[in-house]
């Protein structure tokens, strides 16, 4: 072999060993990418989710807050029926000329 010929061997040798590194290279340029991918995909489907968890977390504060002061409603007319049925009470009471009967203690 002359010398030429031995150059070009190392010349392409070299050139398949950097070849052989940039394919190398690419292949983990490539899993990076997905798994960065990946990760992007995920993380949107999470802040997704956290949106919808913030609406129905929202939603259901409404909707606890209307049913809370529709309690509050009801136990104020509840007071108002018990109040009206003592008054009644003490007035069937005082026709029949019976001693009125002692009130009930609000709860």
């Amino acid at each position: 072999m002359t010398h030429s010929e031995t150059s070009a061997e190392t010349s392409a040798e070299k050139l398949d060993r950097a070849l052989a590194r940039l394919a190398k290279a690419l292949d983990q340029l490539d899993r990076a990418m997905a798994v960065k991918l990946d990760d992007d995909h995920s993380a949107a489907e999470l802040e997704e989710e956290l949106d919808i968890m913030q609406d129905d977390r929202s939603r259901l504060a409404l909707e606890l807050d209307a049913a809370l002061a529709h309690v509050s409603a009801l136990e104020k007319a509840r007071d108002e029926v018990l109040r009206r049925l003592d008054e009644a009470e003490a007035g069937v009471a005082e026709a029949l000329g019976m001693p009125a009967p002692a009130m009930q203690d609000e709860e």
